[in-house]
């Protein structure tokens, strides 16, 4: 009796975390949304705002170096949207998530990417977009004019074609 029981709260519990809404992801912007006007400090020492970047297309991924599924997700970014759409107003931006200028750097190298790199130190940038506490694997796509028109979360490879689509229609 005593394991049914447990098996029925596991299976309600379960059900409950499961039927969340999926949409939510730990975001506190939606699609739709004006994208915050961030300051985004590079490793290469540049400086830059979201609003210098209107009139481009601009990805926003989110990562870390102890993040192993951004590390999975980085050579796709690298080789199906960064490199071939680099020169087509298209600026993709890795956010390192609190971690300090040697350690990106390194990461960087390391992952073997090309796209610029910004610091975020207590991951400031990061919650104007996500609550802190959520997890660090997302994309957010703005367009042109500053609109938030795609949010990722984690990997999974039917969202980023979904993502990657969204990209090459904005772009063409």
């Amino acid at each position: 009796m005593n394991r049914i029981l447990l098996i029925l709260i596991f299976f309600i519990t379960s059900t409950a975390i499961f039927s969340q809404d999926s949409t939510d992801r730990g975001y506190i912007v939606k699609v739709g949304d004006k994208a915050p006007d961030v300051h985004l400090t590079l490793t290469t020492g540049k400086t830059l705002t979201l609003d210098q970047l209107k009139g481009k297309v601009v990805i926003l991924q989110f990562t870390a170096s102890w993040c192993s599924v951004c590390r999975k997700e980085m050579p796709h970014l690298e080789n199906e949207i960064w490199l071939p759409n680099k020169d087509n107003d298209l600026m993709l931006i890795g956010v390192d998530y609190d971690e300090p200028l040697d350690k990106v750097v390194a990461f960087k190298k390391q992952m073997k990417i090309t796209y610029p790199m910004a610091l975020d130190p207590g991951a400031e940038i990061f919650s104007l977009f996500a609550n802190k506490k959520s997890g660090v694997t997302r994309n957010v796509v703005i367009d042109h004019n500053g609109t938030i028109v795609f949010l990722t979360r984690l990997y999974d490879r039917k969202e980023f074609e979904a993502m990657k689509e969204k990209i090459n229609r904005l772009l063409n």
